[in-house]
């Protein structure tokens, strides 16, 4: 969006418009234009207005009904830290003691409203002059907090108690936005989060979860966060902010609350699951679980083992419940055979087939398009996990245990 579009949304014409619009409909989106430019709004107006409508419809799932009354740009909302996991940060700030924070690199203003919230003085700074106007209005509720439009790494952080970063990973063209995956090519670049770091400031930074463990600093605690089973960060806390004993962990949020596993050992020296065939109860470890390289303490909390060492499934005989993996008992296991598997489902009538696979180059909707071709579909669901135990290839038969 551009800023005139915002500067469009801004004025009073056009934040009235967008506040007496119900909820966006895509469908009707024609039509509702052209009712609005015969009532005499200006079409840049409606179409500023029609643009914060979609996006707050999109953004409801992060922000919740706070996105009823807030800006949003296309390439923040992509970024912008879901709310439950931004209150999870403050609490950092607030446990640690530190009152004022720069928040460099502040987006839209999520993680800023969540440290106001928790009466921090916070300075919000952000480099794109309309993202930083869309985060001027979301904290216009909080008078601890202010925005400043500047470059980050210009900003002398000797001022705070601490600071929170959230790098831009996106890069924005005419033909949208795209995501950037080397830590130095983000703004600012995670040298910049390391040299701050290394004056003993107290810092916290936001990344994508599929950060390389190799950039991931020696001297941080790396936290993976999952939120309804998307994993969704890693946040890298420093100093102050880092927990004692704890150098990765697995954060996990969903409707039963929140869980975490951590451990003290470095990348590479966790302990070693043993490996078993496949028996009993089949789990399927949350992915912040596997990005914090901690499925086989995971495995040995359920005392079970893995099928294959280069492979996150574990087995365990028995059933126990946890909130790191998705558990499902074993039916049957049968060789990897998609002519005898199709004969399979049809012998079953299986109608509906979920696929679970992993370390098998098919694609599930590849596979399931192939078992389930052809007349006479049956009407039973049934789920099969595909994987590979060293060089044989098992397609084994489950049902999903009910979540507790």
């Amino acid at each position: 969006m551009s800023s005139e579009n915002i500067a469009a949304v801004l004025s009073p014409e056009g934040w009235a418009l967008l506040n007496s619009l119900g909820p966006y409909d895509e469908s009707g989106s024609l039509r509702l234009t052209e009712q609005l430019r015969k009532a005499g709004h200006a079409p840049e107006v409606i179409a500023a207005a029609l643009t914060q409508s979609r996006l707050r419809a999109k953004a409801a799932a992060k922000f919740g009904p706070l996105a009823e009354r807030m800006v949003f740009t296309e390439a923040g909302l992509e970024q912008a830290t879901r709310l439950q996991v931004a209150a999870r940060h403050a609490r950092r700030f607030v446990d640690a003691g530190l009152l004022r924070i720069a928040d460099l690199g502040c987006g839209l203003g999520a993680d800023s409203m969540a440290l106001a919230t928790l009466d921090r003085e916070v300075t919000a700074v952000e480099l794109d002059e309309t993202t930083a106007a869309a985060a001027t209005l979301n904290l216009l509720p909080f008078p601890n907090a202010r925005v400043v439009n500047a470059d980050a790494g210009a900003v002398d952080v000797s001022e705070y108690d601490g600071v929170w970063l959230d790098p831009a990973r996106r890069r924005t063209t005419s033909s949208g936005t795209s995501r950037l995956f080397d830590p130095e090519a983000f703004s600012p670049p995670l040298s910049f989060v390391q040299e701050l770091a290394g004056t003993g400031t107290p810092v916290g930074v936001k990344l994508g979860p599929g950060t390389p463990h190799e950039s991931i600093p020696a001297d941080c605690e790396a936290q993976w966060v999952s939120v309804d089973g998307v994993v969704t960060e890693v946040a890298l806390w420093f100093n102050a902010l880092r927990r004692e004993g704890v150098r990765r962990a697995a954060l996990v949020l969903g409707p039963p609350g929140a869980a975490e596993m951590v451990s003290s050992a470095d990348f590479g020296d966790g302990p070693t699951a043993a490996i078993g065939e496949p028996e009993g109860y089949l789990y399927e470890p949350d992915g912040a679980v596997i990005r914090a390289e901690l499925v086989a303490d995971l495995a040995a909390q359920l005392d079970g083992h893995l099928l294959d060492p280069r492979i996150a499934y574990i087995c365990a005989p028995s059933y126990t419940a946890t909130p790191f993996a998705r558990a499902y008992r074993i039916l049957e296991v049968r060789p990897f055979n998609l002519k005898a598997l199709k004969a399979w489902v049809r012998a079953q009538g299986v109608g509906v087939l979920d696929i679970k696979k992993r370390g098998i180059p098919l694609t599930p909707e590849e596979v399931r398009g192939k078992l389930l071709a052809g007349p006479g579909k049956g009407r039973r669901r049934a789920t099969l996990v595909l994987t590979r135990v060293g060089d044989e290839r098992l397609a084994i038969v489950v049902e999903p245990v009910p979540a507790d």
